[in-house]
């Protein structure tokens, strides 16, 4: 596709959402699965509802265009989504495991916060106002999913930091879901979840 000027782009960068939304409401299942938090699991479950609430907002974008949806594989996303999914195969405390969750669910929201928020500005400047709106409101709640997943972090990293030892003093719903929990190597270091994991 060449891009001769902004409308081009922005409906390249709207395909590119597209494709990026999409390998997310296939992985999130996963994710949903592979937390122990309950506050974890529960965070995942509602952005997967809310994710496929985007894909349908694109698609009408879409249509007021007069464009198809179908572009090119999100290399971007393809990529962030492999790391959590080589990430999900490691044994670990579960607290230590669920930190790494949210940092990888945080560079989802990351990568989408900046493709909304460079769409919807070209949308402004395009005239396309319903469009426009449609992809504020998505901006807005990958804003407050990322807020969210922040918080969960603030207490999970807490339980990361003492390796998630129930027999230590933290309150956890967290088991182990099946997974080992070889000895702690990590020498008490934070895992890196959230971007303000501790006040």
């Amino acid at each position: 596709m060449a891009l001769n000027e902004l409308r081009d782009l922005y409906v390249h960068e709207l395909r590119d959402l597209y494709n990026a939304e999409k390998q997310i409401t296939k992985a999130l299942p996963k994710m949903v699965k592979a937390a122990n938090h309950d506050e974890l699991r529960s965070a995942f479950e509602e952005h997967l509802e809310v994710t496929r609430e985007h894909v349908n907002r694109l698609e009408q974008i879409f249509e007021a265009l007069g464009e198809r949806a179908a572009g090119p594989k999100c290399k971007g996303m393809e990529g962030v989504l492999e790391e959590n999914k080589e990430m999900m195969e490691e044994d670990a405390e579960p607290a230590v495991y669920d930190a790494a969750l949210i940092l990888g669910a945080q560079k989802v929201e990351h990568y989408e916060i900046a493709g909304y928020g460079g769409v919807r500005t070209f949308a402004e400047m395009l005239g396309e106002t319903q469009a426009m709106r449609l992809l504020e409101r998505t901006l807005q709640e990958e804003k407050e999913a990322d807020e969210k997943l922040t918080e969960i972090a603030r207490m999970v990293n807490d339980q990361a930091e003492m390796g998630g030892d129930e027999d230590e003093d933290v309150n956890t719903d967290m088991p182990a879901r099946g997974r080992s929990t070889p000895a702690r190597s990590r020498s008490g270091s934070k895992a890196g979840a959230g971007s303000r994991s501790r006040r």
